[in-house]
């Protein structure tokens, strides 16, 4: 028995001592990966409130200098950003409400074997993802079904993103046993019913994840708003952001050779308050729903 123990010890020591440095090598790599990630966007949050010639130099590296408000306040002066802002909101809030609200039953129904029509259908979505009718000919279409110029077109427009529908569908044939729909329907469930109650409370993972999706493409559409809205009163956030960034830059560059300097050092500025302006609310919702984000990536990705 000694003997035994003896001769395993150093087995044990070898085991503890590799896991020791893999753990030491993960965490060292994961560290530096952090930083690198981490490290522009907090380079832009202490540039948005520094002197812009310092940024320039160099001389902002861990610290804010030369502390100014003078980007923010001109961004948050003006009546269009709040405008733009309520617009984004609703069109995010909308819009990815009204994809879920078609992208989750048809992901249902196209992963239920009994449907026979499921492979053609799905073929005709992938289709999409490869050959589309071009941007002259989409323009056309949204201006004979008379939503151009119209705020619908920013939450009608791509309604259901095939990436996301094939993942969801992927998440119900492979999470959601056939055995609670067979034992669902022995109690007289209906596939409405089974829907509601069972297969959505189940798939809260995979709806995180799409709904993140959806949220981040509708608070980013820049696209699309530049070539179907022409109304001000219409247009979100990105766009408004961006006619800022333009009008600051175009003052700098024709103001003269002493004043140039000087608007140059407040556009910059504007320009990182602009990109800290148009990211932190989806940065605040993210960490609600990161629980579910990589489990819902995961089972929706990796099989199927």
């Amino acid at each position: 028995m000694t003997a035994a123990k003896a001769l395993e010890k150093p087995a044990l020591r070898s085991t503890s001592g590799a896991d020791l440095s893999f753990r030491i090598v993960v965490g060292v790599i994961t560290f530096f990966s952090f930083l690198i990630v981490a490290y522009p966007m907090y380079f832009i949050v202490i540039a948005s409130f520094s002197d812009s010639t310092l940024v320039n130099q160099g001389q902002v590296i861990l610290w804010p200098k030369g502390v100014s408000l003078y980007g923010y306040e001109q961004i948050f002066q003006r009546e269009d950003i709040w405008r733009g802002y309520l617009n984004t909101i609703m069109y995010s809030f909308f819009g990815t409400a009204l994809n879920l609200a078609v992208t989750l039953p048809a992901a249902y129904v196209l992963s239920r074997k009994g449907f026979a029509a499921r492979r053609i259908i799905m073929k005709l979505f992938v289709f999409t993802m490869y050959f589309n009718g071009g941007m002259i000919p989409t323009y056309m279409l949204i201006k004979d079904v008379g939503l151009l110029d119209c705020p619908l077109v920013m939450i009608l427009y791509g309604a259901v993103n095939v990436y996301n529908l094939i993942i969801t569908r992927t998440f119900f044939e492979t999470s959601i046993p056939d055995e609670l729909y067979e034992a669902a329907t022995l109690d007289g469930c209906s596939h409405f019913r089974y829907f509601g109650t069972i297969v959505l409370p189940l798939s809260k993972a995979v709806i995180a994840v799409i709904m993140l999706y959806y949220l981040v493409g509708h608070w980013n559409d820049f696209f699309t708003a530049l070539l179907y809205l022409n109304s001000d009163a219409y247009q979100p956030l990105q766009i408004v952001l961006r006619n800022l960034l333009l009008l600051n830059q175009a003052m700098a560059g024709t103001t003269g050779v002493g004043g140039g300097a000087y608007a140059q050092q407040y556009a910059d500025q504007i320009k990182f308050g602009v990109i800290i302006v148009s990211t932190v609310p989806v940065l605040c919702v993210y960490p609600f729903i990161q629980k579910y984000f990589e489990k819902g990536v995961m089972i929706g990705a990796v099989k199927g």
